[in-house]
């Protein structure tokens, strides 16, 4: 995400610190936000630190069969909406008198297209993906860093922390 008028260099410098060194690694997220919470807690410059997401892994979730009855009502949904959108601009432009017989057109043209369209994409799969499913890249360990010049002041300040973290260096 990046904060409008910046260039992408600019954005890739909040990104980056010149030589970062490593303060702990965390198993999960709330670990590693804990530690950089206590941090900005101590008043310590936590501008100077980053939460990397290391170990990623694909994680896929499956979520239902996919049938033909399915593909062709997911198709003829999305085309009913393509129609009924493309007869409203079309409407802009004609007589108020023909506004319902132009959306009623524009939507069966889009259903039938859609259907057809949907259809088609799934007869070209032959059955190789037979289901739906949601994926997610998630991160299986979380580093945090910190900028050289700030690294001792860290580590001091984290094992404060009840049972701080095992803290690399």
């Amino acid at each position: 995400m990046s904060t409008p008028g910046m260039t992408p260099r600019a954005g890739q410098q909040l990104l980056t610190l010149q030589y970062p060194m490593s303060l702990g690694v965390f198993d999960d997220y709330a670990g590693a936000q804990r530690a950089v919470d206590h941090l900005s807690d101590k008043d310590f410059p936590v501008e100077n630190c980053m939460i990397v997401g290391t170990e990623l892994k694909q994680v896929e979730r499956v979520t239902g069969r996919l049938t033909w009855g399915r593909i062709l009502l997911g198709g003829a949904l999305s085309g009913v909406w393509l129609g009924a959108f493309v007869g409203l601009i079309f409407s802009l432009f004609g007589t108020s008198e023909s506004v319902l017989s132009i959306l009623a057109s524009t939507m069966l043209f889009g259903l039938l297209f859609g259907v057809a369209w949907a259809a088609a994409g799934y007869a070209v799969t032959r059955g190789r993906r037979d289901f739906t499913s949601v994926t997610q890249v998630v991160a299986t360990k979380y580093e945090v860093l910190v900028e050289h010049r700030f690294a001792e002041r860290a580590r001091e300040l984290l094992a404060q922390i009840d049972g701080g973290p095992s803290l690399t260096g």
